[in-house]
């Protein structure tokens, strides 16, 4: 390789670090304890949702890939929601509430939508600053997956019916007698 190619190179991959690092999201490994507002103007304490699986998106109604991925959350919280996933997405708080009111209403999205207006939701997630911007936590309150850009929504489904599958396991009451 000569020596000019072996800079290019170089530069290159420096350049991808640090957007990889800039752009990925980071923070907590498990879920912070923050209280959100909802669209429907109610509290809502994410850690009272502990024992079940949560999708947690930060999205705006300016952003292209939230929008192109809203119709396949729609699908995954018509699925899933019966058997205990909760999916809340959080408005950035440069999107003026209107908007995004409108937005939910226009497109029906039936899983809660919160407001972030002075970006302590964005902050406690580790100062998100990119939509979309997805975590998956546990039941059990760690962040099992974390994603910026468009997701794989088969692979996150594959997640989260994992999740569930492992919930409903420990739920079970244990039987007395072995089952013949």
């Amino acid at each position: 390789m000569k020596p000019g190619n072996f800079s290019i190179t170089l530069i290159v991959l420096v350049l991808l670090a640090v957007g990889y690092v800039t752009l990925s999201p980071r923070g907590p490994a498990t879920s912070p304890d923050i209280t959100l507002v909802t669209t429907d103007g109610e509290q809502l304490a994410l850690n009272t949702l502990r024992g079940r699986p949560l999708l947690v998106i930060f999205w705006a109604t300016t952003c292209s890939t939230c929008l192109r991925e809203m119709p396949h959350l729609v699908e995954l919280h018509k699925e899933l929601a019966p058997r205990g996933l909760k999916i809340i997405g959080i408005a950035m708080y440069y999107d003026p509430p209107n908007q995004v009111l409108a937005m939910r209403k226009s497109r029906n999205i039936p899983y809660t939508i919160a407001l972030d207006l002075r970006a302590e939701a964005a902050h406690a997630f580790g100062d998100v600053r990119v939509t979309p911007s997805t975590f998956l936590i546990a039941p059990d309150g760690d962040i099992v997956y974390r994603k910026t850009g468009a997701l794989n929504i088969n692979g996150v489904r594959q997640d989260i019916l994992a999740l569930l599958d492992a919930n409903t396991t420990t739920d079970r009451p244990v039987s007395a007698e072995p089952k013949s």
